[in-house]
């Protein structure tokens, strides 16, 4: 089966892409790319414009959130659904000339959750485009989805990063490591190379006019500050299509590389947990983590990504160093500080708390919130948001070990809620007993563990 195509597949069965028995739902067509590719590692794609139908973008158009800021055609939702079959219609006529050209995206700045003052670039397509995009992301995912190995957690069907924390501490709690390298990939969104990205995808789809439909979308550019730029690097951020592209780039250039070179030549078990550009490698001896460390700059380098030097570093995460007195260091991934600590039974275990730079950038938003909408919305509008943004955080932080890490937070919002709720007027609102008996009328979330780790 190995290098032959879809439709080589479908000819041999005395089937083709025409005739009744192939016509099927678009969704049937995904899960058969996921079954071809899944059966062979080889096998490569050469018919897949097909997909893109009025009955597959519909199906796009419904999954789109129509309160989402819109592109610079100003196009929305509830605009472009009073005549929604024949905008598809007239999509996918241009599509099949090839007179669909993506429009530029639109640049917006948000803050970094670890940085209130800073900000990241966030790009917004236009509807259209969306939907074009959206179509692309499924095609890839079902291509790629099977070949993607179990060390990868980040924008994958069915996994999440609290999956991610707890496969890295089950690892650690149950084999013997040295050293754990904290990886930063420096600005990986933005540096993602175009030509390398299209070699790599041309290795499993030979449709040329899906492959140029993406260099389009890669030439549309961004429109910042009224001054459109056009890059050969870089995948944006907020695009339909960007996280799958920038999970295939990681698969290439880290993933598969770390499973067939870096393992055979180590002397030691290692292990690599990644979540996009967030990744940590477990190692066993430290002679290891040296070599491994020393080989990622190059490699990354060959694919036009860096290493970030500064905030990469090796950890001494050894359990024995531990029992021996040896004082270990701590790491932090997706939002949570690992870190060594005693069991109730007084064994040394892995565990895992709030990192202390997200907790303090989440409380430093919380009030900045509070300050800047305390006037502006009703008393119980706010409160509700407040117990949303609360709700959240516990859902997520939630996790084993971890009750006083969202103990911490819950107190530290409460506190800051009655400061500035109190200053809605030149009249205190509040004194302390009052608003402790607004709160229990109007409870703030409750704390639980919402992710087991073991």
């Amino acid at each position: 089966m190995e290098g032959r195509t879809l439709g080589q597949i479908e000819r041999k069965r005395g089937t083709s892409m025409e005739s009744p028995e192939f016509l099927k739902s678009t969704a049937t067509k995904l899960e058969r790319i996921t079954w071809l590719s899944s059966r062979d590692t080889g096998k490569v794609f050469n018919n897949l414009m097909h997909l893109f139908n009025t009955e597959s973008l519909r199906d796009c158009f419904h999954t789109l959130d129509g309160k989402k800021a819109v592109g610079i055609d100003g196009v929305r939702k509830d605009e472009y659904v009073e005549n929604l079959d024949k905008n598809l219609h007239d999509l996918i006529d241009r599509m099949k000339r090839m007179a669909y050209r993506p429009g530029p995206v639109r640049e917006i700045l948000i803050p970094k959750l670890d940085k209130p003052n800073a900000t990241r670039p966030l790009g917004i397509s236009n509807l259209e485009d969306k939907l074009v995009q959206k179509m692309m992301q499924k095609i890839l995912e079902s291509i790629y989805e099977p070949m993607f190995l179990d060390c990868s957690y980040g924008f994958r069907p069915g996994r999440g990063p609290h999956d991610a924390v707890r496969a890295l501490h089950n690892y650690l709690y149950r084999h013997e490591v040295e050293v754990v390298i904290d990886l930063d990939i420096s600005n990986f969104f933005g540096t993602v190379g175009h030509q390398e990205l299209d070699a790599i995808l041309k290795e499993k789809i030979t449709d040329k006019r899906f492959i140029r439909y993406i260099h389009r979308m890669f030439k549309a550019g961004m429109l910042r500050n009224n001054e459109l730029t056009v890059s050969d690097q870089g995948v944006v951020q907020g695009s339909m299509c960007s996280p799958v592209l920038s999970n295939i780039y990681a698969h290439y250039v880290l993933d598969d590389w770390f499973e067939k070179v870096v393992k055979k030549h180590c002397r030691g078990k290692v292990e690599l947990f990644r979540f996009c550009d967030d990744a940590v490698i477990c190692c066993q001896y430290k002679s290891d983590a040296e070599r491994i460390k020393r080989a990622l700059s190059s490699r990354l380098e060959k694919y036009n990504l860096q290493l970030n030097e500064d905030k990469t570093h090796s950890v001494n995460f050894a359990v024995k160093g531990q029992r021996q007195n040896n004082k270990q260091g701590t790491f932090d991934f997706l939002g949570f500080t690992f870190y060594l600590g005693k069991s109730r039974q007084g064994a040394i275990i892995p565990k895992v708390k709030t990192s202390r730079k997200r907790l303090r950038s989440k409380l430093k938003a919380v009030t900045i919130w509070v300050k800047e909408n305390r006037n502006r919305m009703r008393l119980m509008q706010l409160w509700k948001l407040a117990q949303a943004k609360i709700r959240g955080h516990i859902q997520y932080y939630g996790v084993s070990f971890n009750f006083a890490g969202i103990s911490q937070f819950l107190y530290e919002c409460k506190r800051t809620l009655f400061k500035w709720l109190n200053r809605r007027s030149q009249r205190k609102s509040f004194n302390w007993e009052k608003f402790q008996l607004f709160v229990d009328r109007n409870p703030l979330p409750p704390l639980k563990i919402h992710h087991k780790l073991f």
